[in-house]
């Protein structure tokens, strides 16, 4: 599917971004650029240091802000493919530093769509989050936005071969600054404060999430909002199953933050169908929600009123199906 496309990641010294590269570069070893564009140089640096350019010739290392349209679409040239996975995405630092996340969240999100359009790229898939979905806080508002921004951009493309898709999933286990690698740190100091025994989240792996993307480059129609069906967990389980000899202090929830997360909320179930793997969300404003495009996927409606809760999940993590997940993506010398 991506042997000799062109493929672009914003954000692509980040997690997902480092994941995504390996992955691609183990199963399509004709690609044929694979552009990391992201705006910290010594990220790049390191980065570099695992992926070379002179081990992986197909490999280009971009500096750029997609707060800066010119620099995008100069990078866009060539480009078929782009995943959009560059954000500001810490909860407390949003709400502190409003401008600076929607400049990136929202008017990068722009600068994205803008510069496909006015480039050759045929395919976008941008990375949302739960927080997206009925947000409380302004992160989850940015990219919800974003999210709009996206599937919106689909009713503009006029004439052009481009498709452009989001997926969007919960908590990624052990993405830097989450939740996990901070309890591994505190266990030092034999206390671990957690903000509420009772809060949910849900949980996928970084390779889960590449695979999701994958697959959404390759059957998006354009405009859909994909959501996993994934796992749950209780953060006093987390807390458990990285440190259960330490004290657990509740300290309370932070600003912006929610006791459970949600995917789909029940205002979108009229536009929201079940694919097997995937749910997704169909634009409203497009005559998407076809029987013919529902037989072409193999897909359902969802009851109305139906929503996709942390909280409500049927499938549950137990505090040792997280230490194993622990110990395969997160502490591979078993500490925990």
């Amino acid at each position: 599917m991506l042997n000799n496309k062109n493929i672009l990641v914003t954000g692509g010294t980040g997690s997902f971004g480092r994941a995504f590269v390996r992955t691609v570069l183990e199963k399509y070893p004709d690609v044929g650029r694979l552009v990391i564009y992201s705006r910290d140089e010594l990220k790049q640096f390191e980065m570099a240091q695992e992926f070379s350019t002179e081990e992986y010739p197909q490999l280009r290392y971009f500096i750029g802000d997609i707060r800066d349209q010119d620099r995008l679409r100069r990078a866009f040239e060539g480009i078929d493919i782009v995943v959009h996975a560059a954000a500001l995405k810490q909860v407390p630092a949003a709400e502190y530093n409003p401008f600076e996340c929607i400049k990136t969240n929202v008017l990068g999100a722009q600068n994205v769509v803008e510069a496909c359009l006015d480039t050759n790229v045929s395919n976008v898939v941008a990375l949302s989050t739960d927080k997206a979905a009925a947000p409380i806080n302004l992160y989850g508002a940015t990219k919800l936005c974003s999210d709009k921004i996206f599937t919106a951009a689909n009713n503009i493309r006029g004439a052009r071969d481009l498709r452009l898709s989001v997926v969007r999933y919960g908590n990624v286990i052990g993405s830097r600054g989450s939740v996990i690698p901070f309890f591994m740190d505190q266990r030092k100091n034999g206390v671990i404060p957690i903000t509420d025994p009772a809060m949910t989240r849900f949980n996928i792996s970084l390779e889960e999430g590449v695979q999701m993307v994958l697959w959404a480059l390759e059957k998006a129609h354009g405009g859909e909002i994909f959501v996993p069906k994934i796992a749950s967990y209780r953060i006093g389980d987390v807390a458990e199953a990285v440190a259960p000899e330490c004290e657990q202090k509740i300290v309370g929830i932070r600003p912006g933050e929610k006791i459970h997360e949600e995917m789909i909320t029940s205002s979108d179930s009229l536009n929201t169908i079940d694919m097997g793997r995937y749910y997704a969300i169909l634009p409203s404003t497009a005559n998407v929600l076809s029987d013919e495009y529902l037989e072409k996927r193999g897909a359902k409606r969802v009851e109305p009123g139906f929503c996709y809760d942390s909280g409500a999940n049927d499938d549950f993590l137990s505090v040792d199906d997280l230490r194993a997940l622990i110990r395969k993506h997160v502490d591979p010398t078993h500490t925990v």
